[in-house]
């Protein structure tokens, strides 16, 4: 029985940095195929930032062609002004996804955490390294943010493979 590849692009959001990785595989192996962080401008109007990374995120579908997309949602920040825009750039990348007809899985910190380490209240650095694990990164140099952004496409990945077994049953 053959087995369908996946190409998921997970998204680590904000509007600073946002962390964009791509993987594909069958459900059990996964490789990476990119992964980066989109980066604006400080000095930028707020509202050209967000179109920046509107512009940036659909050349990068458009490029690997992804068959599935996974977002972080948003936890906790201390700053308000900072989990307003946010949400406010997390918005514009789930309507980016939505527009370039991706489905779209959402995972909380603590499931990506559960997912990767097998323990939620995992260590940023611990989700980071099992990363790296998983998808054989060791000698690669990979910004945090993109690393979190693999772990949000693996954590889409295996979710995608316990459905199609459950729908199996």
């Amino acid at each position: 029985m053959r087995q369908t590849k996946h190409r998921i692009i997970g998204i680590d959001p904000g509007y600073g940095r946002i962390g964009v990785g791509i993987i594909e595989g069958n459900g059990q192996e996964w490789k990476p195929l990119y992964f980066c962080c989109i980066e604006t401008y400080a000095k930028m109007n707020f509202v050209d930032r967000l179109d920046e990374v509107h512009v940036a995120l659909k050349k990068i579908i458009a490029t690997f062609k992804p068959t599935h997309a996974a977002v972080e949602q948003l936890f906790f920040y201390k700053n308000v002004k900072t989990a307003i825009d946010v949400g406010q750039a997390r918005g514009v990348i789930l309507l980016t996804l939505r527009q370039m007809k991706l489905p779209i899985d959402e995972f909380t910190p603590l499931q990506v955490k559960q997912t990767i380490t097998g323990y939620g209240k995992a260590e940023k650095s611990q989700v980071q390294k099992m990363v790296s694990v998983l998808l054989g990164l060791h000698k690669k140099k990979i910004q945090d943010d993109a690393a979190d952004a693999l772990g949000v496409a693996l954590t889409a990945g295996y979710q995608l493979e316990y459905n199609k077994r459950i729908t199996k049953r």
